[in-house]
């Protein structure tokens, strides 16, 4: 069994949460419930939970709150999965630290797919580093994020947006190709990296490849189109793509 509790100032969510985890996922048992900041705290230092589910919004603060708290007295230990409504920014800044979260209204097969990573990543490489970048993120309020955090088989691992050179299309997977780093494989696709990297100098070129321009060596024109990428790469570029990378080129 994973323990779990959850910290959430609405007791009908909490019940219903208790009630579909019941359904989904029977292994997670939920040791406790907390309705704020200050009871939140006091319940995983009492527990120690394998899975803290958490809201943002509460009456006396935030989930964030309580993460800075924990952070500022030990080493994380728990698997974190926010529940929250909207707050854009924060989701923005969830995707860039590989924490999980869940919107409202929960959505069954979104549940049951966060329990899966979490329990893949159980025993693997997982440090928690990627909350502290989180935190870091959270307190700038930009969205001039400087790391990514990338969930992998083998765990969660950090790395300097700049380093990355290029990221690859494969099914349903993305490759990750970064300066003096083995190829990382994520179980995400290019999309969703594209939505999160077009404002960091990255450009989707084609349809299974998105470079970060910054590392782009040069464009050549003939047999089609492609780009040398700093790694010595050659990748197309498809037609409808060249007449906005030939744009960017001009404005580097």
């Amino acid at each position: 069994m994973i323990s779990a509790v959850i910290i959430d100032d609405d007791a009908n969510l909490r019940e219903g949460m208790k009630a579909m985890l019941g359904l989904y996922a029977p292994e997670i048992m939920v040791l406790g419930e907390a309705e704020s900041v200050e009871s939140g705290i006091k319940l995983i230092e009492n527990i120690k939970p394998e899975i803290i589910f958490l809201d943002i919004l509460m009456n006396d603060g935030t989930g964030f709150d309580i993460l800075e708290q924990l952070n500022q007295k030990h080493e994380p230990t728990s698997n974190i999965i926010f529940i929250t409504a909207h707050e854009k920014f924060a989701i923005k800044a969830f995707r860039f630290s590989a924490l999980d979260f869940l919107l409202k209204p929960v959505d069954p097969d979104e549940l049951k797919n966060v329990i899966v990573k979490i329990k893949n990543l159980q025993n693997k490489n997982n440090n928690y580093k990627h909350i502290e970048l989180f935190l870091d993120n959270i307190s700038k309020k930009t969205e001039s994020f400087k790391k990514i955090a990338l969930s992998t088989s083998e765990g969660i691992h950090l790395f300097d947006i700049k380093d990355i050179i290029r990221c690859e299309s494969e099914d349903n997977y993305t490759k990750f190709y970064v300066k003096n780093h083995k190829t990382v494989i994520i179980s995400k696709t290019l999309k969703e990296y594209e939505d999160l990297l077009r404002d960091h100098g990255f450009e989707r070129i084609h349809q299974s490849h998105l470079i970060n321009l910054n590392e782009l060596k040069s464009y050549i024109k003939k047999d089609g189109g492609f780009v040398v990428m700093s790694d010595s790469s050659q990748l197309p570029v498809s037609q409808r793509k060249k007449e906005r990378l030939q744009e960017l080129i001009n404005k580097l």
